[in-house]
């Protein structure tokens, strides 16, 4: 009896331990730098002609700091951040790049950067570092403060 319990808790650390090892693997994963002038994004919010396009991020010739709207064009909350989106672009066309990827449309994407909720927003730095996430509607203001207070924009 005792040596059955003994093997059953021997197999929960074991099974415990490999969970660890993958979690602990996908953080790094996560962090991993990103080439913010790739093109890796379908077009914000289908229907809408102020996306982001793959020639206008060919065009940019200077690393940019980067934020990456990750949803879906069908969601609710991700729908009250097209226009938060769309007025960044315009207003910091130069300075920040901003995109969208439809989760529901491009699923790989999703386990890509690890995405558990939608919307959720990246921000990478230049050299397309994550800097920070995060997870819900967050208004123009929020998202430029995230890039402030990490020094990335001015």
């Amino acid at each position: 009896m005792k040596k059955n319990i003994l093997i059953i808790v021997l197999i929960a650390i074991s099974v415990a331990a490999v969970v660890i090892v993958k979690n602990k693997k996908q953080k790094v994963n996560s962090n991993a730098v990103i080439n913010p002038n790739k093109v890796q994004s379908t077009p914000a919010y289908a229907g809408h002609a102020n996306n982001v396009d793959s020639n206008q991020q060919k065009m940019s010739i200077l690393p940019l700091p980067r934020v990456l709207d990750l949803g879906a064009d069908k969601c609710m909350a991700c729908k009250a951040m097209e226009p938060v989106l769309e007025k960044l672009r315009e207003e910091y066309k130069g300075k920040l790049q901003v995109d969208f990827i439809d989760v529901w449309k491009n699923p790989d994407e999703a386990k890509k950067y690890n995405i558990r909720s939608i919307p959720t927003q990246i921000f990478f730095d230049k050299n397309g570092k994550e800097i920070s996430r995060h997870t819900g509607f967050i208004s123009e203001e929020d998202i430029l403060e995230k890039f402030k207070e990490k020094g990335v924009l001015n």
